[in-house]
């Protein structure tokens, strides 16, 4: 197990040093969306809705906010980039001539894809700080979790990668995916308001989960009951690292 991670660590620091270089950007990048939305939307409409689920409205809207953070930069990372590096610069063959398997390089993306996650999320916790809307020790707890989804959703991407053949492809699981997900996962409105049916699926997409843990976590609050929503987000990640090892494999022995 310690040679596989050292394996994996290799993908996940020759990634980390490709990003290093354009870092500014990708992270002003990553931070400015996210902010505008926190403060546009929790001023602008918090000032007519109020309270929501017991909470300001502005203080239910961070979790969303940073949840939605950490999905979009592991989707973005494991969508375009890998798909780069897996078929345009053909890292992934360089890769997998060294003593590599494919296993190793998936292992190594998606671990990356979680540290992006885990950045995009600390920068916006930081922030959340600052305005008051993150409480006590217990929101550090965001961090380690703003990992797990971004190895979940970075490993969906794969998968979604694995049938692509242009970078056009990706604007069907963004569209049909990501966009349905966000609306339907408690992000900028209680699940509770969906009608019956809807609000059944929504709580079987992964993203329902990880704003219900980010959400009570900035409020200081820490919960067992919360350990429901990890094994959830646990099985995601694992399921789908599995099936992104066997459809890339697929892909790339045909």
């Amino acid at each position: 197990m310690l040679e596989a991670a050292r394996r994996w660590k290799s993908v996940w620091r020759r990634n980390a040093w490709v990003w290093r270089k354009g870092a500014r950007t990708a992270l002003l990048g990553g931070f400015v969306e996210p902010l505008f939305n926190l403060l546009i939307l929790g001023f602008g409409l918090g000032s007519y809705v109020g309270r929501v689920a017991g909470l300001p409205y502005l203080d239910f809207l961070a979790g969303g906010i940073l949840a939605t953070s950490a999905m979009n930069a592991a989707t973005f990372e494991g969508l375009y980039l890998a798909y780069t590096r897996m078929a345009v610069l053909k890292t992934w063959d360089g890769m997998l001539a060294a003593p590599l398997s494919l296993a190793d390089v998936v292992m190594g993306e998606v671990l990356w894809m979680g540290t992006k996650s885990l950045i995009a999320a600390g920068l916006i916790l930081t922030v959340l700080a600052g305005f008051g809307l993150a409480s006590g020790w217990a929101a550090l707890a965001v961090l380690p979790l703003a990992f797990l989804a971004g190895v979940c959703f970075g490993s969906m991407a794969l998968v979604v990668t694995s049938f692509a053949r242009s970078y056009d492809f990706f604007v069907y699981y963004i569209t049909l995916g990501i966009t349905p997900m966000v609306l339907l996962s408690g992000v900028f409105f209680p699940s509770d308001a969906l009608p019956a049916a809807v609000r059944v699926g929504s709580e079987c997409l992964p993203l329902f989960h990880v704003v219900a843990l980010i959400r009570p976590l900035l409020a200081g609050g820490l919960d067992l009951a919360l350990l429901g929503h990890v094994a959830v987000l646990l099985a995601f990640a694992v399921s789908m690292i599995l099936l992104a090892i066997w459809r890339l494999e697929c892909r790339l022995t045909q």
